[in-house]
């Protein structure tokens, strides 16, 4: 993909306070367990949980850990019309 998507959605939340995530609080996050399972994408947190029972089985999608920056993964098998449909949850911090 070419990295360019409608930006609509994340700058309405974006305006809105955005809690702040480190690569290791942000793995916390991995599905497992009853957890919530976020992941990152061009440094926005989505939050896939609703996904936990069909693409995000035990927090793993196609090889792809929950609680980790998924950027590279996502942008060679998925438009960023996927990102639309997800609730961003936070910023990545480095």
């Amino acid at each position: 993909m070419d990295g360019s998507w409608n930006h609509e959605n994340i700058t309405r939340q974006e305006n809105q306070q955005l809690k702040e995530f480190t690569p290791e609080e942000l793995a916390k996050f991995d599905g497992k367990e009853g957890r919530p399972a976020y992941v990152a994408v061009h440094d926005f947190i989505y939050d896939v949980t609703d996904y936990i029972s069909t693409a995000w089985v035990g927090g793993i999608h196609f090889g792809i850990l929950a609680g980790t920056d998924a950027t590279k993964d996502f942008d060679t098998c998925h438009s960023h019309s996927v990102l639309e449909k997800l609730k961003i949850v936070g910023k990545m911090v480095h």
